[in-house]
Order: structure tokens, then sequence, then C-alpha cells
């Protein structure tokens, strides 16, 4: 397997300084928000140290099969302005996953036969992960930002792709898969984020949580 990509490692801030002003921000304001149900972006969070709370949004998202970057660009957004009025003086955190297959977006598979499908569709092939996150501030407008990463499956016959499944349930995830599960079994190699490819680059949270704190 060969990856080629930021560490999972990422969720330790770059330096002492970036991690204290980390920390300096998120304790100065009332509170951070994660506008998500996602265990996989909780647990990004929770490694790069910071304490927050989850709202679960109510919002009804999208889907445009023939532009996977629209799709998740309008659902990080929904998500993150159905959170702003109901927690004001936040720091709130939004994010929206799919998978580009060849110009086709693809989400979550709702049947274990449609989670077949998507992985004979990927099997031997390349297909980039895109993750829309919204961030706000109580005083500030809206930021969003897509990050991508490619990701090239092993060939896999079906008793692979059925042995993978009972390891690892398909249908919560973008793509049927989590790359934090079993990945040897089903990535040859991928590029870019790594926290991206889970649901939530961790670099681009920090980043703007550091930048926000120098400000202030």
């Amino acid at each position: 397997m060969k990856f080629r990509s930021a560490s999972p490692e990422i969720f330790r801030a770059r330096s002492k300084e970036d991690r204290r002003l980390c920390y300096h921000t998120v304790m100065k304001e009332d509170t951070v928000i994660l506008g998500s149900a996602s265990e996989r972006r909780r647990s990004i969070l929770e490694g790069l140290g910071i304490r927050f709370n989850v709202v679960i949004p109510g919002v009804d998202e999208i889907f445009d099969p023939t532009d996977p970057r629209r799709t998740a660009s309008e659902n990080a957004l929904r998500k993150n302005r159905w959170c702003r009025p109901k927690h004001p003086n936040a720091f709130i955190i939004t994010a929206d996953t799919v998978i580009d297959f060849q110009g086709r977006c693809m989400t979550k598979p709702a049947t274990l036969e449609e989670a077949v499908s998507i992985f004979e569709m990927f099997s031997g092939k390349e297909h980039i992960v895109l993750t829309a996150v919204t961030l706000s501030l109580p005083t500030a407008p809206l930021e969003t930002h897509v990050e991508k990463s490619s990701v090239r499956f092993k060939k896999l016959s079906l008793p692979q792709i059925h042995e993978y499944f009972k390891k690892v349930t398909p249908l919560d995830k973008a793509g049927a898969y989590d790359i934090n599960q079993e990945r040897e079994l089903i990535i040859a190699e991928y590029t870019g984020s790594f926290t991206n490819i889970m649901g939530l680059p961790g670099e681009v949270v920090e980043k703007w949580l550091v930048q926000h704190a120098r400000k202030n």
C-alpha cells in the first residue's frame, strides 16, 4: 500500500504555540458547536484537543448527481445556517462529505446491495473524496472550504467485498467505507488529507481556530 498523505497524526497541533492558541480560542468563547451526527468528525475534533458540544442540524439536504462539489458545499452551509440562530455566541463547524466518481456524485448507500454496487464500481479505480466545511463566528461571515483527497481501491472480488462488509458497516458512510477501519483490505493508495477522507479535514479546522485566535 502506498499512502502519500498528511498523517493521521495531524490531530496534533503543528507547534506548542498553535496548540496554545487553539485552547485560547475555545476557552475564550462560550462554546464550539459541531453540527454533525458523525462519530468520526467528533473523534477528529477530540484529537485536536478542542472542547465542543454536538448539535444535529434538522435540514433538508440536497443531492445533485452531476455536481459533487455543489452538493457538499450547499449541505455544509445549510447545516451551519440552521445552527447559527440557535447558538448565536458559538464557533460553529459543519461539514458534508461526498464522493466524486468520474464526475458522478455519490453519498451514503441506502442498502447493502447498493454498497456492493459502489465497491464494484470503485474496484481498481480512483475516486475523489470531497469534504465541504463551513465555519462561522458570532460576528463574521460564514466561510466554506472544500478539501479534496484521492483514493484508489484495490482490485476487489465479490467475496473480498463481502468480507469487508462483515467487518465494517457501510450504510452510514460516504462511499460505503471508512478509511479508519480495515483499510488494508480495500485501499491501494490515497493522497491528501487522511482526516478529510474520514469526514472532516482537521488541518482546515485547526488553521481556522489558530488564525482567529491570533486576531484576538
